[in-house]
């Protein structure tokens, strides 16, 4: 396991003090390390997770030609460019079994969306642009016709194996079970899937200053919002969230806090206590208790972080310890990563949605690419300097013309929560852009599905 000093020097320009956005990402991407336990799941409870394992077809789907629709199957080749033609309906197929008959030239079968298409047919008309000879009370022995240049041979057939492909890879490794891919798993007949555990993640506020819900409010003391968004976030991304409360600016309650979150999980998030200068103790109990790196990132909002990892103490590696709740501790020797994330409520959302999350699902296994930015009109004047990149809440919607807007939900501060629950994304200013006019097109990271 590299140190930070090792994965530092694979870093061009590695500068702790003036960090891009840029660089941040590098780094955790050669910090993350993704979790090796597997776990095989039923279905229902495989949601969220992240596969362990390619998931091969054990069969072709479709697994039979089937009719795309309600309709009338025959030859297609009986079909001619500038004539009608008449068949006569000789049974019908349903779905669900095979049709037993044969169909002669001249001659169609009455099909429902999906059935086996009946050997030799490979074209079905549907019902609504087809016409059956007047007075016929019943489909069977009618006669139907089909306009001139209506079809094409082999319109309205699935063939076999166009979906998926016996022995082929239907799923792959590392691909989030999202319900589209769920319900592929259960259209294979399976009923476990093998998936990497969740990551256990904990987390807590540091700060004399912080009051827990249920507390009287006291001068000087702001009521802790930082872990309720950041459970919302982690919850989101399918994580084992281990709460560990607000945490005093106390030595010792902060060394076993450390100590006992390290060895419970594998990720540890702080909030509050890691800005430059600060004379408190989480900096210094960071230090004393693994390899940590403060950093000074060229962003807005949410300049310092600190990123490393914290090793638990060995009495809280004891086999029969508990965590917090009466949780079974679960020994990690090698520590957990460590996020010390800035204090003021915007700031945390901001660094856990543009550096955390992206380390988190590495660790989970995921090969999910970031999402894609949404480009949008601003319809406003926005100041920025290069040389840092800037996250702005902001409002997409649709314009009279029918192309993407956006615009500044209010107050910026990195201290407004209220600014941030009235977006919908983060309009991103990258780090050598300047000034945005009125109708420029800026980058827009959209909270469906995050947030």
């Amino acid at each position: 396991m590299k140190t930070l000093e090792q994965i530092a020097t694979e870093l061009q320009g590695y500068d702790p003090q003036a960090m891009s956005a840029a660089d941040v990402l590098a780094f955790l991407s050669r910090l993350a390390v993704p979790v090796q336990d597997v776990v095989e799941l039923p279905l229902f409870e495989a949601f969220g997770r992240v596969l362990a394992d390619d998931v091969i077809s054990p069969f072709d789907v479709p697994p039979h030609d089937n009719s795309a629709m309600d309709g009338y199957a025959f030859d297609g080749r009986q079909l001619a460019a500038n004539a009608a033609l008449e068949l006569e309906v000789v049974g019908t197929a349903l779905a669900g079994k095979a049709w037993q008959g044969s169909v002669l030239p001249g001659q169609c079968v009455k099909i429902m969306t999906g059935a086996i298409m009946p050997p030799g047919l490979d074209t079905v008309v549907p019902q609504e642009f087809t016409k059956l000879q007047p007075g016929r009370e019943s489909a069977e022995n009618a006669r139907a016709s089909i306009p001139p240049g209506l079809l094409s041979a082999g319109d309205n057939r699935r063939l076999r194996g166009e979906d998926l492909i016996r022995g082929k890879p239907a799923l792959r490794k590392g691909e989030l079970l999202t319900p589209a891919r769920l319900g592929l798993a259960a259209s294979l007949g399976l009923e476990t899937l093998k998936t990497w555990r969740p990551l256990r993640v904990a987390y807590f506020s540091t700060g004399d200053e912080i009051l827990s819900l249920g507390e009287a409010p006291r001068e000087g003391a702001v009521y802790d919002s930082n872990r309720y968004t950041v459970f919302g976030m982690l919850s989101r991304l399918g994580c084992q969230v281990i709460d560990m409360g607000v945490v005093r600016d106390d030595p010792a309650l902060l060394e076993a806090t450390f100590s006992r979150a390290a060895a419970q999980a594998d990720a540890v998030i702080t909030s509050g206590g890691v800005s430059v200068g600060e004379a408190d103790f989480t900096k210094a109990m960071m230090k004393k208790l693994g390899d940590v790196a403060f950093w000074r990132i060229a962003m807005r909002p949410g300049r310092p972080m600190a990123v490393g990892r914290i090793l638990p103490a060995k009495s809280a590696l004891s086999p029969d310890s508990t965590g917090q709740d009466g949780d079974q501790q679960h020994g990690n020797p090698h520590g957990a990563i460590l996020f010390g994330l800035p204090g003021n409520p915007v700031a945390v959302m901001v660094t856990f949605l543009a550096f955390v999350r992206p380390a988190l699902l590495q660790m989970m296994g995921a090969n999910a690419a970031a999402p894609p930015l949404l480009r949008a009109r601003s319809t406003e004047a926005i100041r920025k300097k290069p040389g840092r990149t800037e996250y702005q809440r902001g409002w997409v919607s649709t314009a009279p013309d029918g192309s993407l807007q956006v615009r500044t939900t209010g107050n910026q501060g990195s201290g407004v929560l209220s600014s941030m629950a009235e977006a919908n994304g983060l309009i991103m200013l990258h780090h050598g852009q300047g000034s945005v006019a009125v109708g420029d097109e800026v980058d827009v990271m959209m909270f469906e599905g995050v947030l």
